[in-house]
């Protein structure tokens, strides 16, 4: 069935409107191109659609019964029109980032305060993960782009952008304050209780790949899902704490914590910004990443 969807365009508007005349000056075409449509329309499905009134276009029953299925699906398209339309201008729309407790803390939440001043009607979804998670959650196409930590295993489609330096240190509080100021070798980090975050964190993986390749492995008595968590176990003394130094940062300040100083400096990591170059981007997650990167 061969069917000419400009014919059911003309037939709803003079539907809508009751009139050929009003029909042709909202559609921008002769009023000879109206009635032809309807003509065709009419040969085509074998029925009469209208009556010619004192007042107008009548429909008839059959024209009636058509109607009502040819109003929804046209009044839908044009709603979705208008819909992408929004989407386009940012008017809506949705993002979906994965992010951990650091990277969404001390990275992404300044530029998510930005665009929402700006684009207030854009829903944004934070998926909160570790880093491997995140980059799971960006291969299966569940978020538009993650916010993670080196190191990570990428792949060849992904476009990953370094965007800020960070380093792991490792803090005490008062009960190891022998330490404070020390030079220390890693391997005395074996004589305490150590705290550190779940193996499945970027940070615990650069930390005991950096210290076992000075094969140095240590088995911590606490494992704990978040850096907040690794900060007020070490401020209650419950072991030496490692974590990003912007955690520890306001502790260190007021001196409920300490930094511990080694002979060989940990080397630096990075927050990385990633997204699947496969995988195509929405308007307003576009528009973001402009603001971000």
């Amino acid at each position: 069935m061969n069917i000419n969807l400009e014919w059911y365009k003309v037939f709803y508007y003079v539907g809508k409107l009751n009139s050929i005349t009003d029909t042709a000056k909202y559609l921008c075409i002769s009023q000879p191109a109206v009635s032809q449509s309807i003509k065709q329309l009419e040969a085509f499905i074998g029925v009469k659609l209208f009556q010619r009134t004192a007042k107008g276009m009548k429909l008839s029953i059959e024209g009636k019964q058509l109607y009502e299925y040819v109003a929804k699906g046209y009044e839908i398209i044009i709603e979705g029109e208008q819909q992408l339309k929004k989407i386009l201008d940012l008017e809506a729309g949705e993002i979906k980032i994965g992010a951990s407790d650091m990277t969404l803390q001390f990275y992404l939440l300044p530029y998510l305060e930005k665009f929402h001043e700006i684009y207030p009607q854009i829903k944004v979804i934070v998926t909160n993960a570790p880093t491997p998670e995140t980059i799971t959650f960006l291969t299966e196409g569940k978020i538009d782009f993650g916010i993670v930590t080196t190191p990570f295993e990428g792949n060849a489609d992904m476009d990953i952008i370094k965007v800020r330096e960070i380093k792991n240190i490792f803090v005490g509080g008062s009960k190891f304050q022998d330490l404070k100021e020390k030079k220390l070798k890693y391997s005395n980090l074996k004589q305490y209780p150590l705290i550190c975050l779940e193996k499945s964190t970027s940070t615990r993986r650069f930390m005991d790949e950096y210290l076992q390749s000075k094969n140095i492995v240590l088995e911590p008595e606490f494992e704990l899902a978040t850096s907040d968590m690794v900060v007020q176990f070490a401020i209650r003394n419950l072991g030496i704490g490692c974590v990003m130094d912007e955690f520890a940062k306001p502790y260190i300040e007021t001196d409920q914590l300490f930094e511990l100083e080694f002979q060989d400096k940990m080397p630096k990591r990075h927050i990385c910004v990633v997204n699947n170059n496969k995988q195509q981007m929405s308007s307003a997650a576009s528009k973001l990443l402009k603001i971000m990167i």
